[in-house]
């Protein structure tokens, strides 16, 4: 049996925006082996700060893929930021990853003329819990079913409250404190449907996404898993 490769070679395009934040339309990266897309996203981030800013797609071999994606070596991977027909278009989008969350980005995709109250939840990574002090965090998710409930919960949402438009983000990855682990943002043309999705997005997404949160403990560097069995939506 051959002997597996470390390392990976990956083909990199950027275009519009994204060229513009790398500087760059093609690069060629060597990625450990067994990287995903979201470890690639990382790696860029570190290389073009400015990406963490840019909602981007990505394709490999020209399909678009989730982050959760493993790589293989000789892939292509395009960096795909939003194409003219997105943006606000786009009613309600769902994404993880291990870049920084900005939630002003989130909100401009998600306002028009149109809406009166543009309603945002960030959740930030604190340092404490249950009594002991907490240095930072770490979360990881089974990506492709969260997706596929986010999909879920965006639709309850959109059939229980009138709104235009809605986003949610989740981090992944080792999260600082003080840092944004997760986002939502809700466009209504009132703020009480935009208050009640905010709400109601977030507690199910709290409830029933498979996301789960390791804690880095100060005291004798310990760790510990933080969480509760999901309870989904009857």
């Amino acid at each position: 049996m051959p002997e597996r490769a470390a390392t990976l070679r990956i083909v990199v395009r950027c275009f519009a925006a994204a060229r513009e934040a790398v500087g760059s339309e093609l690069l060629e990266l060597q990625l450990p082996a067994d990287s995903t897309v979201a470890s690639l996203q990382a790696a860029l981030v570190q290389r073009a700060p400015a990406l963490a800013r840019l909602p981007l797609a990505f394709a490999v071999n020209r399909a678009y893929v989730p982050l959760a994606t493993t790589l293989r070596d000789g892939d292509e991977v395009a960096l795909i930021p939003p194409i003219s027909g997105g943006g606000p278009a786009v009613p309600f989008r769902f994404e993880l990853g291990a870049a920084e969350l900005d939630p002003r980005a989130l909100e401009l995709e998600c306002r028009t003329d149109a809406d009166g109250a543009v309603v945002t939840f960030t959740g930030t990574t604190r340092d404490h819990n249950e009594g002991a002090a907490v240095v930072s965090l770490h979360y990881e998710a089974y990506a492709e079913m969260a997706q596929a409930l986010a999909a879920q919960l965006f639709a309850d949402a959109a059939a229980r409250f009138a709104i235009t438009r809605a986003r949610i983000a989740h981090r992944l990855g080792a999260v600082p404190i003080g840092a944004a682990a997760v986002v939502v943002v809700v466009a209504a043309a009132h703020r009480g449907p935009a208050f009640d999705a905010c709400r109601y997005l977030m507690d199910r997404v709290k409830h029933e996404l498979p996301i789960w949160k390791r804690e880095q403990l100060r005291d004798a560097g310990g760790e510990r898993w933080i969480g509760e069995p999901p309870r989904p939506s009857s």
